[in-house]
């Protein structure tokens, strides 16, 4: 036998000796090289994704001189978008080649993340990597982000808990009693940091400021981490399935949210992935001590196991160590971007904004096409003003407004005619997040029919126990969970009953959002029946309260008034309509979005007692743990892309279910036709159902405008924002001016052809003021007929092929989006700014009451005290 052998041979029965896997090779002495980032091989992944690799190997040290290297890990890791972030938007990590973890936690977020074994870490730190950027700029762990203490410090109680000190490639002073902080505070700063004869680490959080947490107990934390913040740990400590891949969707902060970190347009900022291979480790001593032991301890879960119960792991091979030099040196550091801040326009331009108000359906769009406008001397202070459309189109039509987007006709109030110019293609998701059981992640494809929804809508679970009293539904389902045309059509799922699993989250308040919802509920022959009064064929009967309400509808009333008969003390003092509770609708779909965000349903069930009062209070129920969500919600496709979240399937016809794409979305505005020259196009969902292949949440948001008695410098700027909108506004991108996710970008060719052609028409008859008088053609009488102007212009053509892209669900196969043409646009040169929040202004936020108690008496003088005015069926 060779010496090296022999060397080998020895060494096996030593690691075997302590409970470890043999090592691949027998290598030199080791190197502590310094701990840098930059990968092997790095590319880009398009023009806003990263993708770089690197070969990260655990190696043990021995007293003569020698290393043992564990097998080499190939690692890629990706992620999809890092440029032109804004606030709480998700990005998607994914890696492949890293060691398998074991001991899956419940909940792999902040400090619930800590019970595992070969993790991947991926948190957001301020600084970059690189030779060339100065030290006060670099990312460090001092500079990334976590939630707890517990992710940061660590006090052992005996010498095998301090594995840290072990570390070979950390530095002296990292391996002294005390480490992390010098001077290391003392008893009066930090009483718990250091204490005799425990080894203390601490690893400061430093604040875009400058000041130092010490993050030595709660107290010295910065302020976004305390107890009960305003959002929950968005860190991860992230499994790695047993075939060496994984994949989480971070939501990454911006100033806004977390002030302490400071991610801005100007600071730039990393989001730093560390798969965890095991600390690497000094010679032992002789004999071993504890410490050397611990060390080079392997891990006790199996790859693929779970920890649900929170069990001791091997600190060797958990996540809590990240920063030490073994972990932090195996980085992957992702730069990344952020948009300009929400106030960008009210700062860099002094003019008063010119307000659009309407859709919530195009803000995502609005807040990457304002800074466009201010930024750009030639134009205006462009500002959507978001409301339910039609308070907008009220607005709009009493002159309170120069324009309203909205995505149906209305009924004018006044003699003047109106111009639809189609501005932007989108719909809304049903988003959902739901878990698989047994902690097996979140569900990738949700399928629902129009029946189910109508369920939802109307009521008809029962919730839980306090349902089963209400008369005529006492032998409904509890929840959607519990419903067998739910299990069929999504096998495998939990069938635990959760209350939030017996609603839709959606909107209190008039919307074109809820037309077009319960117009798709209207044309479902099943979902009418039930509706009607049919019970379905398992025999669930549709809430009483709700038989043959109208449908469709731009507004869901609550109609149900059963109060449940308990002895619960809490109920008693608190009565209450129960199934307002379920439901408690919201104003803004981005609520909707934000509570899908944080899995926190807006169900109002939670009693619980108010020590100052003793009184019993109902409130909203707590956020969902980890592995056990399910909520479902009415939003925006904007809003679903921008915050990473899942889109259902809607049932077309028998069979067949479509999620949203361009290929869906483009096949619905090949369906919709346009009754007479500027109006809207409509898309009749009896059509959908023939197609099969067309999304049925797919809906175009229009620019609506008065023709006639517009004053001359507002109409030019409504003419300007349509045909900017419908030009260089349709490029797809994350940046200033460009058109984000959750679109179909209108192009002058193929199947939104004719969406472009009835743009421009309208922006010419804007900009003209000169249509005729109301009553000239049909539908275009005075008041209280269709807001459509009667002149003559384009009709539109017929669409080609539909234009390619981005896939707004993240879940769709890319093969569904066909290539398509690049868009043609205006020559404006525009500044180069990335995507920012929506905008405000002192000014605008003065004017909004006013002109909202405009629009209020002009639709009070028409139509008797309601002040919103009902789409035309």
């Amino acid at each position: 036998m060779s010496a090296r052998r022999a060397l080998a041979a020895l060494a096996a029965l030593g690691i075997a000796a302590l409970g470890l896997a043999v090592p691949a090779e027998v290598a030199g002495p080791a190197q502590a090289a310094p701990a840098q980032a930059a990968p092997a091989r790095a590319a880009a992944e398009g023009d806003d994704g990263y993708r770089a690799t690197r070969e990260l190997t655990r190696v043990f040290a021995n007293a003569d001189g020698t290393t043992y290297s564990f097998p080499t890990y190939r690692v890629t890791v990706t992620a999809d978008k890092t440029e032109n972030l804004r606030g709480r938007q998700r990005i998607r990590i994914s890696w492949k080649g890293a060691q398998p973890s074991g001991g899956r936690a419940s909940n792999p977020y902040g400090e619930n993340g800590l019970a595992q074994e070969y993790p991947v870490v991926v948190l957001q730190c301020r600084g970059v990597d690189g030779a060339s950027v100065p030290v006060a700029k670099r990312v460090r762990p001092e500079t990334c982000w976590t939630a707890s203490v517990a992710q940061r410090s660590q006090v052992s109680r005996s010498e095998g808990e301090a594995t840290w000190r072990h570390d070979l490639y950390a530095d002296d002073a990292a391996k002294q009693r005390t480490s992390g902080v010098t001077p290391f505070p003392g008893a009066q700063e930090c009483p718990t940091a250091d204490i005799e004869p425990y080894a203390t680490r601490l690893t400061p959080f430093v604040a875009r400021g400058g000041r130092t947490h010490l993050a030595c107990d709660a107290a010295h934390m910065a302020p976004e981490a305390a107890v009960g913040a305003a959002f929950p740990p968005a860190e991860i400590a992230a499994f790695t399935e047993a075939n060496g891949t994984g994949s989480v969707q971070l939501e990454v902060r911006s100033e806004t949210e977390n002030e302490s970190l400071g991610c801005n347009h100007r600071v730039a900022c990393s989001v730093v992935v560390i798969p965890i291979v095991g600390l690497s480790c000094d010679a032992p001593s002789q004999p071993p001590t504890a410490g050397d032991q611990a060390c080079r301890k392997g891990g006790r879960f199996a790859p693929g196991s779970s920890n649900f119960s929170g069990e001791g792991i091997d600190q060797a091979v958990g996540p809590a160590l990240w920063w030490s030099e073994s972990n932090w040196r195996n980085r992957f550091t992702i730069p990344i971007t952020f948009g300009l801040p929400p106030d960008t326009c009210d700062i860099r331009d002094p003019r008063p904004p010119t307000g659009f108000y309407g859709s919530e359906l195009l803000a995502q769009a609005a807040t990457q096409w304002a800074p466009a406008y201010c930024l750009a001397e030639d134009r205006f202070k462009f500002q959507l003003n978001q409301m339910s459309d039609e308070a907008g189109f009220a607005l709009m039509s009493s002159g309170g407004g120069v324009a309203a987007a909205v995505s149906s006709e209305h009924e004018r109030r006044g003699s003047d005619p109106v111009g639809y110019a189609p501005t932007a293609v989108t719909g809304f998701s049903i988003a959902y997040v739901v878990d698989e059981p047994d902690n097996g992640g979140e569900r990738t494809r949700l399928r629902l029919n129009a029946r189910l929804l109508a369920k939802l809508l109307t009521q008809s679970y029962l919730g839980s126990d306090l349902g089963r009293g209400h008369p005529g539904m006492a032998g409904n389902p509890l929840a959607i969970m519990n419903d067998p045309e739910f299990q069929e059509l999504n096998p495998g799922l939990s069938t635990t009953t959760q209350e939030a699993g017996a609603t839709l989250l959606s909107l209190s308040e008039s919307s074109d959002v809820v037309e077009q919802l319960t117009a798709y509920i209207a044309a479902d022959p099943d979902a009418r029946a039930f509706v009607s009064g049919k019970a379905d064929p398992w025999g669930m009967k549709v809430n009483p309260e709700y038989e043959d309400i109208e449908l469709p509808r731009s507004e869901w009333p609550l109609l149900d008034t059963y109060v449940p008969a308990t002895e619960n003390t809490c109920r008693k003092e608190n009565p209450a309509v129960y199934f307002t509770q379920l439901a408690a609708p919201v104003t803004a779909l981005r609520k909707i979005s934000e509570a899908l965000l944080d899995a926190w349903p807006n169900v109002q069930t939670r009693c619980e007692l108010d020590a100052s009062t003793q009184q019993y209070k109902l409130g909203r129920v707590d956020r969902q743990s980890f592995g056990s969500r399910f909520l479902l919600g009415v939003t925006s496709l904007g809003d679903a892309a921008r915050y990473g979240l899942r889109s259902a399937a809607l049932q077309t016809r028998p069979g067949t279910y479509v999620a949203p794409s361009d290929a869906s979305l483009g096949a619905a505005v090949r369906l919709a036709r346009q009754e007479r020259p500027r109006a809207p196009f409509v898309l009749d969902q009896a059509d959908v159902r023939k197609a099969g292949s067309a999304y049925p949440g797919t809906m175009v948001v229009y620019t609506a405008a008065r023709l006639r008695n517009l004053p001359k410098a507002d109409a030019a700027k409504v003419a300007q924002f349509i045909r900017v909108s419908t030009t260089e506004g349709q490029r797809r991108g994350s940046g200033n001016g460009e058109l984000p996710e959750g679109f179909l970008p209108i192009r002058r060719t193929g199947v939104t052809a004719k969406l472009f052609a009835s743009a421009q028409d309208v922006a010419d008859a804007v900009a003209a003021q000169r249509a005729p008088a109301g009553g000239d053609g049909p539908g275009g009488g005075g008041p209280g007929g269709p807001g459509g102007d009667t002149s003559g212009g384009p009709a539109g053509g017929s669409g080609g092929g539909v234009p390619g892209g981005d896939v707004p669900s993240a879940e769709l196969p890319a093969e569904e989006a066909a290539p398509g043409a690049d868009v043609e646009a205006q020559p404006t040169a525009v500044p180069a700014m990335p995507g920012t929040e929506p905008v405000s202004s002192r000014l605008g936020g003065g004017l909004l009451p006013a002109l909202v108690l405009v629009g209020l008496l002009a639709v009070a003088g028409a139509g008797g005290l309601r002040f919103f005015v009902r789409v035309p069926r």
